[in-house]
């Protein structure tokens, strides 16, 4: 599983889908919203956790699309189909994979970010502490919906199709936590539920995960 790992955050990288791109997109969408919206402080201090949060969810839907592709292509799924590692470990190590080159640096690069949109002080933790929680879901549902569109020409578009509405729960509420952090409000019920859905997800879907991938494998 180890191996797996190192393989698959050496092809992230390799092929673009790592570190640079998800920063990038997300320093993109930071900076162009000030343009859009105006540059009060106000306004900006009062959005900026959930554009946050928006913004790290569209930089993980970008690179979702090369979680399954790559070893499609070369034909190595099929060679890891029958490997000794289940098929459920197989989907779980290319998610954490892509967490780790997406989902980890996004968690790092948000209060860096903050700045550019004037956050309040009190918000820097609870953004900090909600992208923590709800990244690995976002990882693990983008790599269902990977598996769900593998081998599919230009899978892309209907992969997102699939994969947004499926974000929108941890969406909600991690832009509830930082929100309500921000504004000093309790926290709580949006934190315990930010942190159930991802304990839920990172549970359950693995396994429909590898059952999908086996029915597109035969």
């Amino acid at each position: 599983m180890i191996a797996l790992l190192k393989r698959d955050l050496m092809l992230a990288i390799r092929a673009g889908g790592g570190f640079g791109l998800g920063l990038a997109f997300f320093l993109i969408v930071t900076v162009l919203v000030p343009f859009g919206v105006g540059p009060e402080t106000a306004l900006l201090a009062k959005i900026a956790p959930g554009i946050l949060w928006i913004g790290a969810l569209l930089a993980c839907l970008l690179s979702l699309d090369r979680i399954l592709a790559l070893d499609w292509e070369d034909g190595s799924l099929d060679l890891l189909a029958t490997a000794p590692l289940p098929m459920e470990g197989i989907v779980t190590i290319k998610a954490l994979a892509h967490w780790i080159t997406t989902g980890l640096p996004l968690v790092f690069a948000a209060p860096a970010l903050g700045v550019l949109l004037s956050m309040p002080v009190d918000a820097y933790l609870w953004v900090v502490v909600s992208l923590a929680l709800g990244t690995p879901a976002l990882s693990v549902i983008g790599t269902f919906g990977a598996a769900l569109t593998v081998g599919i020409k230009r899978g892309g578009l209907l992969m997102s199709l699939l994969v947004l509405p499926l974000y929108v729960p941890t969406l909600i509420f991690g832009a509830e936590v930082a929100r309500r952090g921000a504004e000093g409000l309790a926290v709580q019920t949006p934190l315990l539920m930010l942190a159930g859905i991802s304990a839920g997800v990172v549970a359950l879907l693995p396994f429909a995960s590898a059952a999908v991938l086996r029915i597109n494998l035969r």
